[in-house]
């Protein structure tokens, strides 16, 4: 028989709790340009339309659904005789998207075990 006391181990799981990620941001595109308005403040339709791949129709679909949300503006003028369509984040949107981060976080580390040594 051995004189060594067995080492104890505590095995303890943790389970984190999944936070809601936000259904407007979820989607591909709109996730495309909100991360791009984050970075540039604002942009021309046609600088998303060209970064994204998009086509006219669906971003301007997106662009829309991202208005309505309150996540940015979105500005109609001309320039020089052409229609010129800006979009700018907006306090709420940059808020959004951090949440959305901050709640994608709690996918990437599912379940955790931690052992703890007891010594007796």
């Amino acid at each position: 028989m051995s004189s060594k006391k067995p080492n104890r181990w505590l095995l303890i799981k943790i389970y984190l709790v999944f936070k809601d990620l936000d259904p407007i941001l979820h989607s591909q595109l709109r996730l495309a340009i909100v991360s791009l308005l984050i970075s540039v403040k604002e942009a021309e339709f046609t600088f998303l339309k060209e970064k994204t791949n998009a086509t006219a129709g669906n971003i301007s679909v997106q662009i829309n659904k991202l208005r309505e949300a309150g996540y940015i503006d979105v500005i109609k003028q001309f320039k020089d005789n052409y229609p010129q369509t800006i979009c700018k984040i907006t306090p709420a949107g940059i808020k959004a998207f951090e949440l959305y981060v901050k709640n994608l976080h709690s996918y990437l580390s599912v379940d955790v075990n931690v052992k703890i040594n007891i010594k007796k």
